[in-house]
């Protein structure tokens, strides 16, 4: 349903700081049965329904959101995708993280203020759940919006792949030693809004739209195709950019665009556009053969009894380069950065041939307390980064100024995402171009745009630069959710002096014993020597357990049959 915007006035601003609202949403998550694509599945909805219903706020609201967990056999969770969390980094919802993950039954509420307006989305940052249907849109409004007043009607669309087998399956064989050399699950469908239909939106030629897509999708990216229309990109992952003209966009995990579309330079009518899924491999590489899926035509309606026609597919893909994009007006680029990580990220299989994801030849291994807890109970050791364990821990001290660089030594392009900030993308140059050469490369973007997402090319790298301004536990993980699960993902201490003795929400405290984790000392719940390290995990589990609750002993794991299908490349 298209929405009226919002209207543009410093005087409005300041109102709506005055009267910043509380937004509450009371939710009860449970299985329900959906048809999206015509195969009927078990699906996670909200209140009896799905798709999830969107979050919408103000700048300034404080939301609310009163989870409970009915799901019976799964634990779960809600991360704020995007959401700073500024001051509650135990909302951020990441499980093992900032939270414990929430038991069959029991109820935990998530409080927070929206400080900067967007585009964003939340979804269970639980053991690979979100791609069971647990997602939707989260959309902070803006009274002073600098692009406010160039619009006039403002809609919604997410688009994902979708897979007819339930999430714990499909990893557990992702997970086995039978899955050699590694490969994801293919997609069985696109949705766009989470229905397999070609997407329509009625249009008056006289106004301009406001579209923001947002990707929810496992692994797929797509490309967006509007060759008949005058396209501008204003916002990418909830940053406002300097208008970008752009007929082709390539969307990936986990990342948002709006874009502003008016149609009066054209005179067709039901105007065509191209939503093409692909596998999400090196679309710049033909050596690797057709990678496109489950192409849809969507329609801007002039006329509805006019004929509908299709668009071409697009055979050669050049879609904008978001990493030269420019940031609003105004903006001012970090400087003089003082601290310096490098990520070499590859697969690494197991002592047992189980298929792992790496940074630095090192999986991310889920830890006995969440890692916030950790930081909050140790004291003075909380600056080292041995009470953690294996979570590929990295302490940040106030007021760094943080230089990253991955290196992706895979055929596929990732998607990685920063949990609490924006960071500015300095240098993101296209596949294939090896190993990042070091800080006398000459193409470092000098007025940089920010995202929260940014997708690094194949055999290629990426540099990326944030400030260490926001105390609290965040994770660095590619948002190919099968990626995560096979351990690519790294733990940011940011000012660990500030985090010591942190309160934490006592249903939050009260959700860990429930499900029988500890809430203090170090990554094994040692409180007495924070640096012994023999009860802390040090290797990945065996065996995949997934969401269920309580987890399966071992000796009970049942057999890891290949999926249907799965898609050539990682």
């Amino acid at each position: 349903m298209l929405r009226p915007q919002l209207a543009c006035s410093a005087s409005l601003l300041l109102a709506a700081v005055v009267r910043a609202a509380t937004v509450t949403y009371d939710w009860q998550v449970d299985w329900i049965s959906a048809a999206p694509d015509g195969f009927t599945r078990p699906v996670i909805g909200i209140n009896g329904e799905w798709p999830c219903p969107p979050i919408e706020a103000s700048v300034g609201d404080n939301v609310v959101v009163k989870l409970t967990n009915n799901l019976g056999n799964q634990s779960t969770s809600l991360h704020f995708h995007g959401i700073r969390q500024i001051q509650t980094n135990f909302m951020d919802g990441a499980s093992v993280v900032t939270q414990c993950p929430l038991a069959p039954g029991d109820t935990m509420t998530y409080n927070f203020t929206v400080d900067v307006a967007g585009t964003y989305w939340y979804h269970s940052h639980n053991m690979g759940q979100y791609v069971d249907g647990i997602r939707g849109a989260l959309l902070v409004y803006d009274p002073d919006d600098p692009y406010g007043g160039d619009y006039d009607e403002d809609e919604v669309v997410t688009l994902s792949d979708w897979h007819h087998e339930e999430t714990i399956h499909l990893s557990r064989f992702l997970l086995s030693p039978e899955n050699a050399p590694p490969e994801p699950p293919a997609m069985d469908s696109i949705l766009v809004n989470d229905i397999r239909r070609d997407p329509h939106f009625n249009i008056d030629r006289n106004k301009t739209y406001r579209f923001r897509f947002i990707n929810f999708s496992a692994a797929a990216s797509f490309m967006l195709n509007f060759e008949e229309v005058n396209a501008e990109v204003i916002a990418i992952d909830s940053y406002n950019i300097r208008r970008a003209k752009a007929s082709t966009i390539r969307i990936a995990p986990a990342q948002r665009y709006d874009i502003l579309i008016d149609f009066k330079d054209t005179d067709s009518d039901n105007i065509p556009f191209l939503i093409a899924m692909d596998a999400n491999l090196d679309y710049t590489n033909p050596e690797l053969g057709p990678t496109w899926l489950f192409n849809l035509t969507g329609h801007f309606i002039t006329n509805p009894y006019l004929p509908l026609r299709r668009n071409q597919d697009v055979v050669e893909w050049d879609p904008l380069d978001d990493s030269r994009l420019e940031p609003f007006w105004g903006y001012s680029p970090l400087s003089n950065p003082n601290r310096f990580i490098l990520f070499d990220a590859e697969f690494c299989p197991d002592q047992y041939g189980i298929p792992r994801a790496c940074f630095n030849n090192r999986p991310y291994v889920m830890q006995n307390v969440p890692t916030l807890y950790t930081a909050a109970t140790v004291g003075e050791f909380n600056t080292n980064p041995v009470v953690y364990g294996a979570v590929n821990p990295f302490i940040l001290s106030e007021g760094d100024v943080v230089d990253i660089v991955v290196n992706n030594h895979d055929e596929r392009n990732h998607p990685f995402h920063l949990h609490g900030h924006h960071f500015e993308v300095l240098d993101r140059p296209f596949a294939r171009a090896g190993t990042w050469p070091g800080r006398n490369a000459t193409t470092i973007n000098r007025y940089p745009p920010l995202r929260d997402t940014v997708d690094v090319m194949a055999h290629s790298y990426v540099v990326i630069r944030f400030l260490a301004d926001n105390p609290g536990v965040h994770l660095f993980h590619c948002h190919i959710e099968w990626h995560v699960e096979m351990g690519l993902t790294a733990t940011f201490i940011l000012e660990p002096e500030k985090i010591r003795g942190l309160e934490i929400p006592q249903d939050h405290l009260d959700s860990c014993r429930k499900i029988g984790m500890a809430t203090e000392g170090n990554a094994g719940g040692n409180v007495d020597n924070p640096l012994h390290t023999s009860n802390m995990n040090d290797q990945p589990p065996r065996f995949h357990a997934g969401a269920e609750y309580p987890p399966p002993r071992f000796e009970d794991e049942p057999s890891c049959r290949p999926p249907s299908r799965i898609m050539r490349g990682m």
